[in-house]
């Protein structure tokens, strides 16, 4: 039965002085003349295990001795603890198999590779420190999420990839078609004869499960879908991509009070669960990748969230622009959308904590959010925090089948598309509340990674879809 590295770490006791098998990649080699040390990864875990290699242990040592990191080996051996070395032990191999050899152009030698180079072997750049802690803390985050969900009651809804109907209004979807590009079925009036199509109609990839996953919010009260988005945005920046998941909770006879307060319990959770899971993880993201991170994290774990309103956050920028306290690149007035900045100055330097905005203008919002009494609002929150701004947006949902018609009017979207909808609005409707966590911007904020195709394990940006 082969050991895993993590085992060994977590309970060297244990293995101490004992024989224990372990496979894995090899990352460094250092050869003299009769001894040998091989750094071996077996990704269970962050740290390497050394192994020691002997001439007079090992009747392939010649070959050993002629290994290229990355080579894939099963050695055994004896466990012995090293307290004064630099590692905490080491195997004293008594027999080395070579799984499979690398060869010596292997693209990830033993120094700095950035991070621009690595996206373009996004098939080796896992067995790197950096994406491997990367990619083992998403992990965590999704269990935690799960996890998180669960124990609260929350039913899990998978939601579909393709859609009819488009959840922000926004129009930049991915469409789905089986239909010939050279030669399209055309009407009459010579527009594309989506009947011909698969799916008898104009289907896309989906911008969010929300709308679907409300309908079962309304029969399993509380729900929440993870998976899968697209957007078709032009957008060549280090915050967006084409493909990314979301995780979206939505609550039946709840109000935007009760959304924020889980969105908090939601944050703090995922966080403080990759504190305590993945401490070599998070030890070498706050050395090596952002200098501040634990601290920010930490903050975050204890501070109670601020709230404030759209329209009081609108003129504490303008009072503070005014002063001179701070400039910004971007106008601030009301009914204008929050930028990163205008975010990041009232999270970081007004409130010092992470912090709600409520109550925005409806100009800028979706269509199914719940419209407040003075018309012109309506009861959305954002949670700032601080180091990115916005990291999770939500928001009462309108619960009211007039109310929502008339605001899908104004926007030009067809009410047939959203019939399924508006008959929850029809048959027993109540206030009910939810929200979207992108989830590589979590992944982002967790680790410090700062642009999203270095948390994606094969990024869909604009022009890439390589791998």
């Amino acid at each position: 039965m082969k050991t895993v590295v993590k085992s060994l770490y977590r309970s060297e006791s244990e293995y101490s002085d004992k024989e224990v098998t372990v496979s894995g990649w090899v990352r460094s080699i250092r050869i003299s003349k009769n001894f040998g040390f091989i750094e071996l990864n077996d990704g269970s875990f962050f740290k390497n295990l050394q192994i020691v290699i002997e001439s007079d242990k090992l009747d392939n040592f010649a070959e050993l001795s002629k290994l290229n990191v990355g080579s894939a080996v099963t050695a055994t051996g004896i466990l012995v603890l090293t307290p004064d070395a630099k590692q905490p032990f080491e195997l004293k191999a008594v027999n080395v198999d070579v799984d499979g050899a690398s060869t010596p152009d292997y693209p990830l030698q033993k120094k700095r590779h950035s991070f621009e180079y690595l996206r373009t072997i996004a098939h080796l750049r896992p067995r790197t420190n950096t994406f491997s802690a990367v990619f083992r803390i998403r992990s965590m985050v999704a269990y935690a999420l799960h996890q998180f969900f669960q124990e609260r009651g929350f039913v899990y809804v998978h939601t579909p990839i393709i859609t009819g109907s488009d959840c922000e209004g926004a129009g930049e979807m991915f469409q789905v078609t089986t239909l010939d590009l050279n030669n399209l079925p055309k009407t009459e009036d010579g527009k594309v004869d989506y009947s011909k199509d698969f799916f008898g109609k104009q289907t896309n990839l989906t911008v969010s499960g929300q709308l679907n996953v409300e309908t079962y919010c309304m029969a399993l009260r509380n729900v929440y879908t993870f998976g899968p988005t697209f957007r078709a945005e032009n957008s060549n920046t280090a915050r967006h991509a084409a493909e990314f998941w979301m995780i979206e909770p939505e609550m039946a006879f709840a109000d935007l009070q009760d959304d924020m307060e889980l969105a908090e319990a939601m944050l703090k959770y995922i966080i403080s669960y990759c504190l305590e899971n993945a401490p070599e993880e998070m030890q070498f993201f706050n050395q090596f990748v952002d200098k501040g991170l634990l601290e920010r994290l930490n903050n975050v774990v204890n501070s109670d969230f601020a709230q404030v309103t759209y329209s009081e956050a609108v003129r504490i920028l303008e009072e503070d622009l005014k002063a001179g306290k701070v400039k910004f690149d971007y106008p601030v007035e009301w009914g204008c959308d929050l930028q990163t900045e205008h975010e990041r100055y009232l999270t970081e330097q007004v409130f010092k904590r992470p912090l709600f905005v409520t109550d925005y203008p409806k100009e800028i919002k979706a269509f199914y959010m719940k419209l407040n009494d003075d018309d012109k609002t309506v009861a959305a929150m954002d949670l700032l925090v601080p180091g990115v701004g916005e990291i999770i947006g939500g928001s009462q949902r309108e619960e009211s089948y007039d109310v929502l018609v008339k605001r899908m009017k104004e926007l030009g979207l067809d009410e047939k598309d959203y019939d399924f909808y508006l008959d929850l609005r029809r048959y027993g409707t109540n206030k009910h509340a939810g929200f979207g966590l992108g989830f590589e911007r979590a992944v982002m904020y967790i680790t410090g990674i700062s642009n999203i195709r270095d948390v994606l394990p094969f990024p869909r940006t604009v022009g890439t879809a390589e791998f």
